[in-house]
């Protein structure tokens, strides 16, 4: 393939870097980026340009994808003719800007002519390792990389700007191991990292000694204050082998396993500051299965492989894409992302005057995100997310629409989560009166409300006015759906949770042997739900035995402890992640819902909530 003169314009936004590491050979690295790359640059009509260098300078083998000679200059000679300039010139004095003196070199030695067309079909461009001819070993000894650096610190992080100035994509393929270009690589130049390893001890070892040197160099050194992101990338994947294949990625330490998501959990939760984290999702889809077809020099799996086919390795790249494309971290759910987008896809167009038809559709999407993340337990981003959904809802439906009392519900229902009873009090009040106006006292979503009322009635310690509501709800259910419906052995569950609140606590048992029958019958002895009742039953029983109980303690701790009857969180604070796993949600400016919420200080406890209004 003949060279071609580089000559793009520059970008509209900086693109983005991405290094390509793997600590030992055989993992399949160079396969892996050969084939990303490819996806990338076929994006929009084949219109996305992206770069490949060859930074495996040891071990060249990028062109051999593309059918490309590897006798062009590429990366060394870029870099001898960066080292030449910088022995010319005379440093700034001290405290100059070091990033002058790199860019004037770049500028000096026209980077551009080191990169050359890949293919002729779309913008994919290639920097080669270097002109493969007899003295290539030898050039590549003399380069002092560590003395380069010293020389100009800057030159390195610079170059990599100004290649995100002209290609959307670069990926770099950067040697195996901890050879004197793999700091250059995973740690000066990329915005985002992406690691290929085979599952077994010394690629995990290697890989997670690199994930902390890379995050702490950043994080260390002021100047290079950068986000970077760290894509794993598991390779070379048996899938005819489920019980290995989950071995790997689950740990056994008995067998002296450590397991790839347990690592990588635990490496990123120390890396970025978080207390949550979780690769479940993103493992589920991002495994990079052994084919015959991986080998170097074969045909790209890219161009042969049915796109929609579930087991081609071109699904699994573009599993991969769906986080590596959007920037999105490896611990946000494959369930987040497309949420993500249509939530920014809908306040872009509210911004640009979007009516009805778009500001509906936002909403629905931010509850579908709220309930997400509140079932993730990020209750301050579900919140954000309701709440925003509300604002819409009251401006385009009104207070009193089906669609606006289903958001302040489940606004009510987070903020009892949150153990903000008085506030979700004030909500749930508003919306069973609203409820029983509009479809009647016997309605399923009102007799949903009133249940819902119940359980943060218990929680304010009225009791008797929460026992009285509850048993109307019973009574209804009963009536409308017969004894032995599960909505009404519901409502008999959620009864027993308010006795338990109310230490009445012979009636709870009472009442929870009856619904431990009745779902042991109908649902089966091993059904999570009879399970759940099994296990409170225990716990009512056991502090039936206690000689002394302190009042108003809540007995069954959580809903994992105890799995409360009513399906809420009723006595301890679920724990909240201050740092915001996903990507922060920014808040539309919509006019505030016309509720006021209270604090508990201001709740009137009147007592007015007799059962005759759903009678």
């Amino acid at each position: 393939m003949e060279p071609h003169r580089l000559s793009l314009p520059s970008l509209d936004e900086p693109g983005e870097v991405a290094t390509f590491y793997s600590h030992k050979g055989g993992a399949g690295r160079t396969m892996a980026l050969a084939n990303l790359a490819v996806m990338l640059a076929r994006r929009n009509n084949a219109t996305v340009p992206t770069l490949m260098i060859d930074w495996d300078l040891e071990a060249p083998g990028l062109h051999h994808y593309f059918r490309a000679s590897g006798e062009g200059p590429g990366v060394l000679e870029l870099f001898e003719a960066c080292r030449d300039q910088l022995l010319r010139r005379t440093r700034l004095a001290a405290g100059g800007d070091d990033a002058v003196v790199a860019q004037a070199v770049l500028d000096a030695v026209g980077w551009e002519q080191y990169v050359t067309r890949a293919d002729n079909g779309r913008p994919l461009y290639l920097m080669r390792a270097g002109r493969q001819d007899a003295s290539y070993p030898e050039r590549l000894a003399r380069l002092d990389w560590e003395a380069l650096f010293d020389a100009c610190p800057a030159l390195f992080r610079v170059f990599a700007e100004n290649l995100a100035r002209r290609f959307r994509h670069v990926l770099v393929d950067s040697s195996a191991g901890r050879g004197g270009t793999t700091g250059i690589c995973t740690t000066l130049l990329p915005t985002k990292l992406v690691l290929v390893f085979a599952p077994n001890r010394q690629n995990l070892e290697g890989i997670e000694a690199l994930v902390q040197r890379a995050t702490t160099w950043r994080r260390s050194h002021e100047e290079e204050q950068r986000q970077m992101l760290v894509y794993p990338l598991p390779s070379r994947i048996e899938m005819d082998d489920s019980s290995r294949r989950a071995l790997w990625r689950r740990g056994d330490p008995e067998r002296g396993v450590p397991g790839y998501q347990p690592l990588f959990e635990r490496a990123f939760a120390e890396a970025y500051g978080l207390s949550r984290m979780s690769l479940e999702s993103y493992f589920d889809e991002v495994q990079l299965q052994q084919a015959h077809s991986l080998a170097c020099g074969e045909p790209l799996p890219v161009h042969g492989d049915e796109e929609h086919d579930r087991f081609s390795v071109t699904r699994t790249f573009q599993a991969f894409l769906g986080w590596f494309l959007g920037g999105y971290r490896p611990w946000q759910s494959r369930d987040e992302i497309p949420l993500l987008n249509a939530v920014a896809q809908g306040r872009a167009a509210m911004e640009r005057g979007g009516g009805r038809g778009v500001s509906l559709p936002l909403a629905r999407d931010l509850a579908r995100l709220g309930e997400l993340y509140r079932r993730e337990g990020r209750l301050d981003q579900a919140a954000g997310c309701i709440e925003e959904g509300l604002a819409l809802h009251v401006l385009i439906l009104g207070d009193d629409h089906a669609d606006t009392l289903d958001s302040k519900a489940a606004l009510a229902d987070l903020l009892f989560e949150q153990e903000k009873y008085g506030e979700a009090h004030f909500l749930q009040e508003t919306v069973l009166e609203v409820r029983e106006r509009l479809f009647g006292a016997g309605a399923p979503v009102t007799l949903e409300a009133a249940s819902a009322l119940a359980a943060t009635l218990a929680q304010l310690h009225q009791t008797p006015e929460a026992l009285a509501l509850q048993d109307a709800v019973i009574d209804a259910h009963q009536r409308q759906l017969g004894n032995e419906h599960l909505a009404t052995i519901e409502s008999l569950a959620v009864r027993a949770d308010i006795l338990c609140h109310g230490e009445q606590l012979e009636g709870a048992v009472e009442l929870l042997e009856q619904v431990l029958a009745l779902r042991s019958r109908l649902l089966g002895p091993e059904h999570a739900d009879t399970v759940r009742t099994r296990k409170v039953l225990l716990q009512a029983r056991n502090r039936l035995k206690q000689p002394e109980r302190p009042a108003a303690r809540d007995v069954h701790g959580s809903k994992q402890e105890c799995g409360h009857e009513c399906g809420q969180e009723c006595g301890q604070k679920r724990g909240r992640d201050p740092q915001g796993i996903g990507i922060e949600q920014g808040r539309a400016a919509y006019p505030a819902s016309r509720e006021r919420r209270v604090t508990p200080d201001e709740l009137a406890v009147d007592g007015d909530l007799s059962t005759s209004r759903l009678r």
